[in-house]
């Protein structure tokens, strides 16, 4: 029957036009109820973990190599220069290590606030941002109060605690790509999930082989073309970036790591317990209803590349090697929990009801295990050291050259050229040494044994030594 016209509906659309109407507002109502709560999970996330970051960054506890090259990485960028890092040495482009043009977009940020802790709180951000699609996704399918749990599960997972413990390196953008990713892949828009998944190629030239498995995942699950041309697409950018940018830009003439991958080893060494351990805290986490997803498979990538590694830091749970890990393992075990819950078997209906309460439960239980437990710690004591470090780092002019081992390096970095002291280096202005946590030989005992090794003719004074901490000033003449 036409309804009549009441000012707000012509009269000659019918009673159904209306309902339609009535029910794409309510639609989208419905689409962003959830946007809030998620957003502010995110925003929370990212505040915690800056709390962490600046807790360890006041406390002198940022003995970080990866956070100074990153922090040159960005004040070139920020001065619209190649990314040359000198602490890898004295004209090496980063961008022959590894392929990870995206972090471009570090440059204007670093312009606006140029310091090292401003890329702990970019990655911060970066995490909070996968936080809240992860959430917002989950609410659609577990609910508002278990959506919210699931998120707190993911958002303090053990993958995203270790790299923020490990300071900002490149593949923090890596995880909110995958989270948008894979988000709308469990909304089945399957062009968003192409999309979002596309830059991860530039984000670490190993995430191709990632994309690559997405796309044969989102092949499967589409029926669409468009999985097959995302997984050419990541195929072709590794190749792109291993054969011909890598070389190209690195100064030994080839991609570094290559020689780290040892078949052999990793048939002989599969049963390693640091690899062990990494699996059985991913099925854990996961609740172990991931395993009953597709979107498992593209755990496997990252995983065939640290253990067929030779080098055991990429075998076991710490660092920030699993942060890329935990986007795909939780949008796994919701795609696995929504098809629990379709399914025919009663037993598996059950466990995808009580999957998402599993999920919380094994957060919780991994809890005291964690760094954030420690920022939390009634027995956390600030480190009796701060003061001298604070005091060697002021006593280095700005604009100096400086050579220096990883226990100041973070630090040094915003104000000085840094060099790392384990390279061939030019003859620095000033030498700075942490004798305790700096990495040094054991049978350097002083800064002027290390100036009288590394630059033997040339006179330096040591003018700073208290706690562990020296500095050492070159004398002109």
């Amino acid at each position: 029957m036409a309804i009549q016209s009441s000012g707000l509906v012509p009269p000659d659309v019918g009673a159904s036009s209306v309902e339609k109407i009535e029910g794409a507002f309510a639609g989208s109502r419905a689409l962003t109820r959830g946007v809030g709560p998620a957003a502010l999970l995110g925003l929370f996330t990212a505040t915690v973990y800056t709390l962490f970051s600046w807790f360890q960054w006041d406390a002198y506890e940022v003995r970080s190599w990866d956070l100074g090259i990153f922090t040159q990485l960005a004040k070139q960028y920020a001065s619209f220069h190649a990314p040359i890092v000198t602490i890898k040495g004295g004209d090496f482009n980063l961008l022959g290590d590894h392929f990870h043009p995206l972090l471009v977009v570090l440059g204007p940020i670093y312009a606006a606030f140029p310091s090292a802790f401003t890329l702990l709180v970019v990655q911060n951000v970066l995490f909070g941002m996968a936080t809240a699609a992860i959430t917002y996704s989950a609410g659609r399918m577990l609910g508002r109060p278990a959506a919210l749990l699931f998120g707190l599960a993911f958002a303090f997972s053990w993958g995203l605690q270790g790299a923020v413990e490990a300071q900002f390196h490149e593949i923090a953008f890596a995880v909110p790509l995958l989270a948008f990713s894979l988000t709308a892949f469990l909304g089945r828009r399957w062009i968003a999930c192409m999309l979002w998944a596309m830059p991860l190629v530039f984000v670490k030239e190993d995430l191709g082989f990632t994309v690559a498995a997405l796309g044969i995942v989102l092949a499967y699950r589409s029926r669409k073309p468009l999985g097959i041309w995302l997984a050419a697409w990541g195929i072709a950018w590794f190749g792109i970036a291993s054969l011909i940018v890598l070389p190209a830009l690195n100064p030994d003439g080839h991609w570094a790591y290559t020689e780290s991958i040892d078949l052999f080893a990793f048939l002989a060494a599969f049963l390693q317990p640091e690899k062990a351990l990494t699996l059985a805290l991913l099925i854990v986490a996961s609740g172990t209803v991931a395993l009953r997803s597709p979107l498992a498979l593209v755990l496997l990538p990252t995983l065939a590349w640290r253990f067929l590694s030779d080098n055991p830091g990429y075998w076991g749970h710490t660092w920030h090697y699993s942060a890329v890990l935990m986007p795909i393992l939780f949008c796994a075990a919701l795609d696995a929990i929504g098809g629990c819950r379709r399914s025919q078997a009663r037993w598996v209906r059950a466990y995808g009801r009580i999957a998402p309460a599993a999920v919380m439960i094994a957060a919780i239980a991994l809890w005291p295990q964690l760094p954030l437990a420690n920022l939390f710690s009634p027995d956390r004591e600030s480190s009796p050291r701060s003061e001298a470090a604070r005091a060697a780092v002021k006593i280095v002019p700005e604009s100096s050259l400086v050579e220096s081992d990883v226990g100041l390096m973070g630090y040094l970095v915003d104000r000085a050229t840094v060099y790392w002291i384990g390279n061939e280096n030019p003859t620095p202005e000033f030498i700075v040494i942490d004798l305790q946590s700096g990495g040094l030989p054991k049978e350097w005992h002083s800064v002027g044994e290390v100036a009288a090794q590394k630059h033997p003719g040339v006179p330096f004074q040591t003018i700073f030594s208290r706690d562990g901490y020296e500095v050492a000033k070159r004398i002109a003449g």
